[in-house]
């Protein structure tokens, strides 16, 4: 895509069309599939034109507030990603800013600790440094732990896993009462796309068993984890649409000032990859761990079946 074709494509008109009710509903239509997945109607909040921050304010006020999902005492993990040692400018990973203003929603809500992690790839010290989360995280109260050693994961079983039956899951994880999902939007070589359901192996131990056997599979199988995040938060304020998941440059990216929240991560990354889609073609037939996700009764791509709210700043 040429620069001046990506800069109409992202335009202020073009972003509000893909976030209109009937239209978001309309661009699914061809990708969902009839399945008896919820018994009740999650939300899902979609919100364009400000900062990190402010659209998760704008986001979370529209759910009933943080109140709803965090109670008092409660201890909590939020998981951004943070696998690359790379700035913010470059979207390898969650924006600070955003992660900083979960942390203090968290703790407002009457949070007794948050915990902020990531099985990164890059060197974990470098990592929660360049990407600006230890900083961000830690200013606003959480507490920031590694997750380079095998000691601080334990093996959980995946009864409805096909492929990956037991893995080993951070401890902190296990322990937590909740937690929040946190990944960025962006292309990722392997999977396709990384969005909530591949944040998922920033959790575990032995990420090369995925990519031995069946990639999407395992994706799919590790969100069957009974102990599912309460929120979705989809970081789509800076996004990499090409050269996933550690980039090459600064022209990788795109600024479209976005943000998806759903309790629904199947839903969360189905609306996502449609927004993704009006800046470079992805089919959702492509990212294969999304409606194996479903048919395992994680969530649904039916996005009819939520209520959605699009929000402008």
């Amino acid at each position: 895509m040429k620069r001046r074709e990506f800069l109409k494509a992202t335009s202020l008109g073009a972003l509000a069309s893909i976030f209109s009710l009937s239209g978001l509903k309309k661009a699914m239509a061809s990708t969902s599939t009839p399945t008896a997945v919820t018994s009740k109607k999650n939300s899902l909040v979609a919100v364009m034109g400000g900062t990190p921050p402010e659209m998760f304010e704008k986001a979370i006020a529209s759910l009933g507030g943080m109140e709803k999902y965090i109670k008092k005492g409660q201890k909590v993990v939020i998981k951004p990603n943070i696998a690359w040692d790379k700035t913010p400018d470059l979207a390898a990973n969650t924006n600070p800013e955003l992660v900083g203003a979960v942390v203090k929603k968290c703790l407002a809500a009457g949070a007794k600790e948050v915990v902020v992690f990531d099985h990164t790839c890059d060197n974990w010290k470098s990592s929660y440094a360049h990407s600006g989360i230890e900083k961000a995280a830690t200013a606003a109260g959480a507490r920031v732990v590694p997750a380079d050693l095998e000691s601080y994961y334990q093996e959980v079983t995946l009864p409805k896993a096909k492929n990956l039956k037991n893995p080993k899951i951070h401890k902190a994880l296990i322990d937590c009462d909740v937690w929040i999902n946190m990944p960025i939007l962006k292309n990722h070589g392997g999977a396709k796309m990384s969005i909530s359901m591949k944040n998922f192996m920033g959790i575990v131990w032995d990420r090369e068993y995925f990519h031995s056997n069946d990639l999407q599979q395992c994706i799919a199988d590790i969100t069957t984890w009974e102990k599912r995040p309460v929120l979705n938060i989809i970081d789509a304020y800076r996004i990499m649409f090409q050269n996933g998941p550690r980039g090459k440059s600064e022209g990788d990216t795109a600024v479209i000032k976005s943000l998806i929240i759903s309790s629904d991560m199947v839903a969360a990354d189905t609306a996502a990859i449609s927004l993704f889609n009006k800046v470079k073609t992805m089919s959702i037939d492509m990212v294969g761990h999304i409606k194996k996700a479903e048919s395992l009764g994680v969530g649904t791509t039916d996005l009819k079946k939520l209520n959605i709210t699009q929000l402008k700043m």
